[in-house]
C-alpha cells in the first residue's frame, strides 16, 4: 500500500472514531440529562402530592393501642395485671415557659419556624431503616407527636412516610402550642410514664407545673433513652450520656436566649427520686413484675412496648414454692425482727432466688419485705459483696486449669495447705495476708477442711497458685457478671465483687447440673396480639467439665454435714452448699442445693434514708448475722417445703477424688486466736500435741507426699473430731471424720 493510501485509511479511521463520539455526546449531552433530571423530580413531587391527597389525618390512636398487661404464675393463674396507663393530660398553661422550652432546645430548636418536618433527617431514617441500621434521630417535634398520637412505633418506610406527609398537614391545620402540648403529653419518660405530668410525679415527686428549669432539663434529655437514663438504675456510661444531654439542653437554652447564662452557670444537676411501684404491685408481686419486664428488654422488647401494654406474660414462678419461700423468711426472720424499735433491726434486707438447675426457670423469688415499702429488689442488686460464697469458684478454677501449688503439688480435695491466720500469700506481685474468721489459725488442713470451715488464708493463696485471671474467666464462665470491683488480685479469693442472689443462684445451678451453663429465667412466654417472644434457652454449653463440677459438688456436701453449713443438714435430703460473711458483716449469704432445686439466700445491711450499707452484726440480738445462721436457716426452712417435705433424690457424681483424713495439726489451732465475744462464737478446737512428722511451714516448703496426709492419732470419737469449731461466721460443725477416700488420677464414683 502506498503512502497517499495509507494516509487516506488513517483518515477514514479518524473521521469514524469522531463520528461515535459524536454520537455518544449526542446522546449524552447536558440539555438531555438537565431535561431527565426536572422531569424526575417532576414526577416525585407529582407521586408526594398524589401520597399527600391520598394519606389524611387519622384520628388518635394512642389511647386505643395502650392496654393493661397481665402477668401470670406458671400454671396459668392471674398473678398481676399491670393497671391503667399512668398519663395525666396537661395544658401547656399548667408548664412552666422555661420547661417548655427545654423540651424545644432538646429537640427541635427551629420548631417555632419550621413546617413540621426534617426532609433531610426523614430521608436519613428512611435509608437507615431500609438498610436495617435502626433508629436514627432528625425527627421534628411536630413528627415525633404525630408519631405518638396518630401512628406507631414501627420502623418502616411506609410509616415513615406517612409521618411526614401527616406532619405537614398538621402542621398547617394545628397551632404551635396545640403540637407541643400534645408532643409533651403523648411522649413516654421511663418508669411506665406517659405524658410530663406523670413524668413530674415519678421522676420528681411534683405536679407539671412545680418543675424547674433544671429537673425539666432531666425529663427533656431523658426522652431520647428512657430506660438507659434513668438515674437511679442508669450504668455509669448512662449517667455520663445524661449528664451531658443535661448539659447541652441547657447550653441550647442560652444559644437561643431562653436561659440567662449566669443563672445556667449556678445550676447543678437535679437527681430524681427513687422509683416506687404501681398501685396493685405490693409485697413480692411488684418484684416478680419487675423481673419479668427487665428480662423481655433483655430480649429485644423496648421498655416503652411493655408499657404500652397488650401483653400476656407468663413467668416460671411456681405459685406454690413462691409462697412458702415468702414463710419461710418470714418465720426464719421477719418474725425475730424489731423492726420499729431496734436500730439494727430496721436495716436488715433480705433476697432469695430460688432456680431449678434442670430447666433454669426461677420458681421462687424474695425481693424484700415489699415493694410499695422497698422498691429495690434484693434478689436481682449487685451491691453486695457474695464473700465466701465465691470459694468453690476458686477451686473449681483450680481443678479446671489442673493447677499446682507453688511447690508443683497438683490441687485437688486432700491438697494441704497452711491455715495460719495472717499467712502472706506466695507468689504473688500484690502483697496479701488475710485475717481468718476470728483470727483463728488451723494449721495444716486439707482443701476439704478449708472449705467446711471457710478458712481465708488457704483460698487466698490457691487463687494465686491457680492465677487470679483464670479465676475470673471461670466465674464469669459459669454465670458472674463482670464489675468495676471485679478485679484480679488474691482479695478477689474473698468475694469482693459485686453479686446477685440471681446471679449465684446460676453459679450454683450450673454446679448443680454438672457444668452445664444454666441462665436463670422468669419469662416462660410472653405473647402480644402483634408478636410473641421467645425465650432463649437457659440451659447452655458445658463450660466446666462434669468432672470438676462434682468434684466441688462433692466437698460443698462435706460444708453442710461438716461444716459452716451445719444448719441445713437434715437427713430429709442430700445437700450441697456455701456460707458467705462480707467484711465488718454488711452481707451474710447461704448458696445451696439439692438434686432438684439451686437456692441463694442473703442479708444485706442498708441504710436506706442515708443510702449506704451497714452492719448486721447484732441482728435480732444474736451477735453476729453469718451466712450459717439467718440466710441457712430460711434455706432449710424452705427447701424442706418446696421438696414436699423432703427427697430421695441423690446426687450422682463422677468426682476426681473424695475427702480422705485430716493431717495432725502442728501446733493449737487457737494459737493466735482472739475470738470475740459474739453470743454465736463457738469454742476453740482443744489443743493436741504437735506431730513430728505433721508438715509445718507454707505450701510452697510442704513435700509433694504431704497431699497424702498422715492419718490423726486420735479415734473418731475423739474431742478433736467431735468439737464445734467455727467455720464461716463462728456457725457450729464438726470436723470430717476419717472418710474413706483417697487421691487418684482416675474419675472415682461416689
Amino acid at each position: 500500500m502506498g503512502r497517499g493510501d495509507a494516509r487516506r485509511s488513517r483518515q477514514r479511521g479518524a473521521r469514524r472514531a469522531q463520528g461515535s463520539r459524536g454520537g455518544i455526546r449526542r446522546f449524552f449531552t447536558w440539555r438531555k440529562l438537565l431535561g431527565t433530571f426536572f422531569v424526575f423530580c417532576l414526577l416525585a413531587m407529582g407521586g408526594f402530592y398524589a401520597v399527600y391527597l391520598l394519606v389524611p389525618v387519622p384520628t388518635a390512636n394512642a389511647e386505643a393501642v395502650l392496654q393493661s398487661n397481665v402477668y401470670k404464675y406458671a400454671d396459668g393463674s392471674i398473678l398481676a395485671r399491670s393497671g391503667k396507663v399512668n398519663r395525666s393530660i396537661v395544658g401547656l398553661d399548667k408548664i412552666p415557659d422555661p420547661v417548655e422550652k427545654a423540651f424545644v432546645a432538646a429537640e427541635n430548636k427551629t420548631f417555632y419556624e419550621d413546617s413540621g418536618v426534617d426532609f433531610k433527617g426523614t430521608a436519613r431514617g428512611v435509608i437507615n431503616t431500609i438498610t436495617g441500621q435502626g433508629k436514627q434521630g432528625g425527627s421534628t417535634i411536630t413528627q415525633q407527636y404525630v408519631k405518638n398520637y396518630y401512628l406507631d412505633q414501627s420502623q418502616t418506610v411506609t410509616r415513615k412516610l406517612k409521618e411526614l406527609v401527616i406532619s405537614l398537614k398538621v402542621d398547617q391545620r394545628k397551632s404551635k402550642e396545640e403540637i407541643l402540648a400534645g408532643y409533651l403529653n403523648t411522649s413516654y419518660y421511663g418508669r411506665g410514664a406517659y405524658g410530663i405530668q406523670a413524668a413530674a410525679q415519678a421522676y420528681y415527686g411534683v405536679d407539671a407545673g412545680e418543675l424547674t428549669v433544671e429537673q425539666g432539663a432531666y425529663l427533656a434529655a431523658l426522652l431520647q433513652a428512657p430506660s438507659q437514663y434513668d438515674w437511679t438504675s442508669a450504668t455509669p456510661t448512662g449517667r455520663e450520656l445524661v449528664t451531658e444531654r443535661w448539659n447541652y439542653v441547657l447550653d441550647n437554652m442560652v444559644e437561643e436566649n431562653w436561659l440567662d447564662p449566669a443563672k445556667r452557670a449556678g445550676m447543678k444537676f437535679p437527681v430524681p427520686q427513687k422509683p416506687k411501684p404501681a398501685p396493685g404491685m405490693e409485697g413480692q408481686t411488684g418484684y416478680l413484675v419487675s423481673a419479668a419486664n427487665q428480662e423481655l428488654i433483655r430480649q429485644g422488647v423496648s421498655e416503652e412496648d411493655i408499657s404500652a401494654g397488650g401483653w400476656t406474660i407468663t413467668l416460671t414462678i411456681d405459685k406454690k414454692r413462691q409462697k412458702e419461700l415468702v414463710e419461710a423468711v418470714d418465720e426464719q426472720l421477719e418474725s425475730k425482727l424489731d423492726r420499729e424499735g431496734d436500730k439494727v433491726d430496721s436495716t436488715v434486707q433480705a433476697g432469695a432466688t430460688s432456680v431449678d438447675p434442670k430447666t433454669g426457670h426461677v420458681v421462687a423469688l424474695y425481693g424484700g419485705v415489699g415493694a410499695t415499702e422497698h422498691w429495690m429488689s434484693n434478689a436481682t442488686r449487685r451491691d453486695y459483696q457474695p464473700a465466701s460464697t465465691f470459694k468453690p469458684l476458686v477451686f473449681a478454677s483450680a481443678l479446671e486449669n489442673a493447677s499446682t501449688t507453688q511447690d508443683g503439688r497438683r490441687i485437688g480435695v486432700n491438697t494441704v495447705y497452711d491455715g495460719t491466720s495472717r499467712r502472706p500469700v506466695e507468689g504473688s506481685d500484690t502483697p496479701f495476708a488475710p485475717e481468718n474468721e476470728d483470727d483463728r489459725s488451723y494449721g495444716p488442713v486439707t482443701v476439704q477442711r478449708a472449705m467446711n470451715k471457710s478458712i481465708n488464708s488457704v483460698f487466698a493463696q490457691m487463687i494465686v497458685d491457680v492465677g487470679p485471671d483464670k479465676v475470673k474467666k471461670t466465674a464469669l464462665d459459669l454465670g458472674m457478671r463482670d464489675s468495676e470491683g471485679f478485679v484480679e488480685a488474691p482479695a478477689m479469693s474473698l468475694g469482693v465483687m459485686g453479686a446477685s442472689t440471681w446471679d449465684m443462684a446460676g453459679v450454683y445451678a450450673t454446679l448443680d447440673n454438672h457444668g452445664k451453663k444454666v441462665t436463670p429465667t422468669i419469662v416462660k412466654s410472653a405473647e402480644h396480639k402483634d408478636r410473641a417472644v421467645e425465650p432463649a434457652d437457659p440451659i447452655g454449653a458445658q463450660v466446666i467439665s462434669r468432672q470438676t463440677a462434682d468434684t466441688v459438688t462433692s466437698v460443698l456436701t462435706g460444708v453442710v454435714k461438716n461444716g459452716s453449713g451445719a444448719a441445713a443438714n437434715t437427713s430429709a435430703y442430700e445437700a450441697a452448699g456455701k456460707t458467705g460473711t462480707s467484711e465488718n458483716n454488711k452481707s451474710a449469704w447461704f448458696a445451696g442445693y439439692t438434686p432438684e432445686l439451686t437456692t441463694v439466700v442473703a442479708l444485706f445491711g442498708e441504710d436506706a434514708e442515708k443510702g449506704t450499707q451497714v452492719t448486721l452484726t447484732g441482728t435480732a440480738n444474736s451477735g453476729r448475722a453469718n451466712g450459717g445462721g439467718f440466710p441457712a436457716r430460711i434455706w432449710a426452712d424452705y427447701t424442706l417445703d418446696a421438696l414436699g417435705g423432703g427427697s430421695d433424690a441423690r446426687f450422682d457424681l463422677d468426682v476426681l477424688e473424695v475427702a480422705g483424713p485430716e493431717p495432725e495439726p502442728s501446733s493449737s489451732p487457737s494459737e493466735s486466736a482472739s475470738p470475740s465475744s459474739s453470743p454465736s462464737d463457738e469454742p476453740d478446737e482443744p489443743t493436741s500435741s504437735p506431730s513430728s512428722s505433721a508438715p509445718t511451714g507454707t505450701p510452697s516448703s510442704q513435700s509433694p507426699t504431704s497431699q497424702q496426709p498422715t492419718p490423726p492419732t486420735q479415734s473418731p470419737s475423739s474431742s478433736a473430731s467431735t468439737s464445734p469449731d467455727p467455720g464461716d461466721g463462728g456457725e457450729p460443725g464438726t470436723d470430717p471424720g476419717p472418710d474413706t477416700g483417697f487421691v487418684n488420677d482416675k474419675p472415682v464414683k461416689q
